[in-house]
């Protein structure tokens, strides 16, 4: 079936809660507005109760439908946004210097109510919807939280969904693939120290800043040397910090970057070929080298019955020929992955038409894009919990 009529016709309102968000970005688990705004709506909607607090600042709103008993689903949605400069001009622009809705988050969260608001009304299902609102996002880890204060649990949730938006894949389409779709993500930072002195002296000194770069070039040898080239990693060093003046070699330097993998055992890898080429690095160069790694995201790896019952879902929306369903995997990180990890379901992209990218100063979410996905939303919930 097409989009719902009712979604169609809750546009304007669902694009006027999305654009108030847009204006007032939040960023990480200091999303108090944001808590409170979906609070009060999911509140007004009649929902049979809503819990906030859950992972700090997140929101869960509880819709039973006509018949109560029956299975408990989650449907997620996040709500911080970026630390970014907004260069959109639109009229609903971020009012927040140095915050914005980079990322979409502003329509997920909106797309999300609009879908509430529908079940609410209609409770065409037999079962309940658990909508899902999460903190802290990029970065922060939110949706961990959430599921280490036992939202599982406390509300009998059995399967969970997340959807994303995607620029460049066309409004009213949608991308799906089983197993690993986003990577598990890591951060490093690598310190090395040397011995400083006057440039003019270089032979004096240990030069943390030759080593560094050293380093830089060979950290790419984790992808291109000792990774298999069918596996997907990611190294990319961006951060490089050494030196105040032209006259001076510095005492130390300071790399850093993230890592990227859709695998367990890359990551792995990845991670001890990195402290194994620093540790070589200092024993050539005579210098000090400390590694600070942090494992971050794991991989979002969709569950195999749960994506084709997403995908059938989206093609009962868009289509069979508007879904895509063996995208290639995204190598950015997304903490809907821990959910994931705690029950099974599937992660779906959206459409977001021709725009910026997302984290992009430029970027706007599509609210074209708001009835394809309230609809996905609605059939999703109304298909799983059939009668």
């Amino acid at each position: 079936m097409p989009i719902l009529n009712r979604a169609a016709e809750m546009q304007e309102e669902v694009a006027g809660w999305r654009r108030h968000l847009h204006q007032t970005p939040e960023l990480n688990f200091d999303v108090l507005q944001t808590a409170d705004f979906v609070t009060g709506k999911l509140k007004s909607f009649g929902c049979d109760e809503v819990v906030t607090g859950l992972g700090k600042t997140g929101v869960v709103g509880i819709i039973r439908g006509r018949k109560g008993d029956g299975a408990t689903i989650g449907l997620r949605a996040d709500m911080d946004a970026l630390p970014i400069e907004e260069i959109t001009g639109k009229p609903w622009a971020s009012t927040v210097r140095g915050k914005m809705h980079a990322c979409g988050h502003d329509g997920h969260t909106a797309m999300l109510l609009g879908a509430a608001k529908y079940l609410a009304e209609t409770r065409n299902f037999a079962g309940t919807v658990a909508v899902i609102f999460q903190p802290a996002e990029e970065g922060g880890g939110g949706g961990n939280e959430m599921v280490k204060d036992g939202m599982m649990e406390r509300f009998g949730i059995e399967k969970v969904f997340g959807m994303h938006n995607m620029p460049g894949l066309p409004v009213g389409q949608f991308a799906i693939k089983p197993g690993p779709i986003m990577a598990a993500t890591a951060e490093f930072t690598i310190t090395v120290k040397g011995r400083g002195g006057h440039a003019a002296m270089p032979h004096s000194t240990i030069d943390p800043i030759v080593i560094a770069s050293q380093l830089v070039v060979a950290l790419q040898t984790i992808a291109s040397r000792s990774t298999d080239p069918v596996e997907a990693v990611v190294v990319s060093v961006t951060k490089f910090h050494a030196g105040d003046a032209y006259n001076v070699i510095p005492e130390s330097a300071e790399i850093a970057g993230t890592v990227r993998t859709l695998k367990k055992e890359v990551a792995k890898r990845s991670e001890e070929r990195i402290r194994a080429i620093c540790a070589g690095m200092a024993t050539a160069f005579g210098a000090t080298i400390e590694v600070d790694y942090d494992a971050n995201y794991p991989v979002t790896f969709n569950h195999a019955e749960e994506t084709v019952f997403a995908g059938d879902v989206a093609a009962s929306v868009a289509g069979d020929s508007h879904v895509h369903r063996a995208i290639q995997p995204v190598m950015g990180g997304e903490d809907f992955s821990y959910m994931l990890e705690a029950r099974p379901g599937a992660f779906i992209f959206i459409g977001n038409g021709d725009t910026a990218g997302l984290h992009h100063p430029a970027y706007d979410f599509n609210d074209e894009v708001i009835p394809h996905g309230m609809s996905y939303w609605v059939k999703l919930a109304e298909t799983a919990l059939a009668d």
